[in-house]
């Protein structure tokens, strides 16, 4: 399918400009924190939801002909783009490699994207599949996988046991920032491993001074009622996508997921109506 302004809306500023979506925007890397809570503002003013009215709005958007291909590399390249301005703006960025940590699932290919985007931009990038499987679980993900093997700025990693994890951390201090796309929606109960592992390396880097971005929710925070699961990621910043999320803006979700950029990915409205 062919993109198309029709099918793949970008946002209207109230000036009445339309501002590209996150992948096709040539000036989305130049941009702070504060420039990109400006430019995606019409999708932060969108009414919020929980998980499972979000991972309708998904489907019914790939129904519509979306591919999933487009939105996650809309969702990813958003990513990439918080991850630079975050560095830049704790005088990290280039101090040390963007270190993306990755579930097997659809947030894990988020972060894929996320990495080739810094890449392509000339960052260094660690990027670990965090499984216990060798490779990620959903096609779109294992595309963005391939699509790092020939880049030299990334180098991928799998990390399918505690021990892996404890690897990865030795040095963590060093970077740059740490990119969050372990679990997105659906965690119950304690955390298995290796993501527990995860979580708590980043916890560990966190509180040695690595910045850390989120994707789509702090792994183990809950998109709809902003219980955690233990343990949890605390999130300097994190980027969720297509509209705000209820579990974000409770006390103990907005405490955990720091300053929320609602990016948007190009779900069309009548995807939201289930």
């Amino acid at each position: 399918m062919t993109e198309s302004r029709s099918t793949l809306p970008g946002q209207r500023r109230s000036s009445g400009v339309e501002v590209p979506l996150p992948a096709d925007d040539p000036e989305l890397f130049a941009l702070d924190l504060d420039g990109l809570a400006r430019r995606w503002s019409s999708a932060a003013a969108r009414s919020p939801i929980g998980a499972e009215a979000m991972a309708g709005a998904d489907r019914r958007a790939q129904a519509l002909g979306v591919p999933g291909m487009r939105l996650m590399e809309h969702a990813g390249t958003a990513v990439a783009a918080a991850a630079r301005a975050l560095a830049a703006e704790r005088g990290r960025l280039g101090s040390g490699p963007v270190l993306v940590l990755a579930g097997p699932g659809n947030n894990g290919g988020d972060g894929f994207v996320a990495a080739r985007r810094l890449a392509a931009l000339d960052l260094p990038v660690v990027v670990a599949l965090v499984a216990t499987e060798a490779r990620p679980r959903t096609p779109d993900a294992a595309r963005n996988w391939d699509r790092l093997d020939p880049l030299a700025a990334v180098t991928r990693l799998h990390a399918a046991v505690p021990r892996d994890v404890a690897i990865l951390g030795h040095g963590v201090e060093r970077a740059a920032v740490i990119i969050d796309a372990l679990l997105g929606t659906g965690v119950r109960g304690a955390l298995r491993e290796p993501i527990r592992s995860a979580v708590e390396l980043i916890r560990a880097a966190r509180g040695r001074g690595v910045p850390v971005v989120s994707v789509d929710t702090p792994t183990a925070v809950d998109l709809t009622s902003g219980e955690p699961s233990d343990p949890v990621v605390e999130a300097d910043v994190t980027v969720t996508f297509h509209r705000p999320k209820l579990g974000l803006a409770t006390r103990r979700g907005a405490a955990l997921a720091g300053r929320v950029l609602v990016a948007p990915i190009g779900i069309p409205p009548e995807a939201d109506r289930g």
